[in-house]
């Protein structure tokens, strides 16, 4: 299981061991992870579980696909060129090490 670290937008830091094959989304909120709302539980269809994907990260996960580049259109908070949805991004084992900063409002 990878590490992840969560910064939420007070700054605060939570470090997870996160299982392969779950959303980032489900690690965050099965942890209890304050800031991901996740309202439509994972469908891309709401952009509330936004976070900021470390800029060393952004260019080693996944693309978003066409969906999540749209959806991304629509968050509370500022879309940034490292935005991206979290229950669009499954946890692999490369992705030990990976940080993400939850936006500030969702």
């Amino acid at each position: 299981m990878p590490d992840i670290t969560f910064i939420l937008s007070d700054g605060s830091q939570h470090g997870l061991e996160a299982p392969v094959g779950v959303s980032l989304m489900q690690v965050a909120t099965g942890a209890g992870i304050a800031g991901i709302v996740a309202d439509c539980g994972g469908q891309a269809r709401c952009a509330t579980c936004h976070v900021y994907v470390d800029p060393a990260w952004a260019e080693r996960l996944p693309p978003a696909q066409p969906i999540e580049r749209a959806m991304l259109d629509c968050t509370a908070a500022e879309r940034q060129p490292n935005s991206r949805l979290s229950c669009q991004i499954m946890v692999t084992d490369a992705m030990q090490g990976l940080v993400v900063r939850i936006a500030h409002t969702q």
